[in-house]
């Protein structure tokens, strides 16, 4: 079994009230997939609250954006195990960009 490391980021840019964004495709990383979340930078047009779900349970509740202002969520790494979910949502439908930075770790099968 070969382990690939991979570092990503990807950006969201949402204007949704309530909705639950899926930053990590569906949401849920497969099976043979750890995410190792380094970074959650946020930005917002307004003064929304955001909240972070991991595995159905909020690692950040209402964090406090301030207009035109770039916020650092995370002061530690969080760990995204395969097969659970991860979510992002917004109070309000002031618009906010959400940038991820992170390692997937792929356990590969090799032959």
């Amino acid at each position: 079994m070969a382990v690939v490391n991979q570092y990503k980021f990807v950006g969201i840019d949402n204007s949704t009230a309530g909705s639950a964004l899926t930053p990590l495709g569906s949401g849920i990383p497969a099976i043979n997939e750890t995410i190792v979340i380094k970074s959650i930078l946020v930005t917002s047009a307004g003064t929304p609250t955001v909240t972070i779900i991991n595995n159905s349970i909020t690692a950040i509740k209402s964090a406090q954006l301030t207009a035109n202002t770039t916020t650092e969520l995370l002061t530690q790494p969080l760990i995204v195990e395969g097969g659970k979910t991860f979510t992002v949502q917004s109070s309000t439908t002031d618009s906010f960009d959400v940038a991820i930075s992170y390692l997937n770790i792929k356990k590969e099968v090799t032959t």
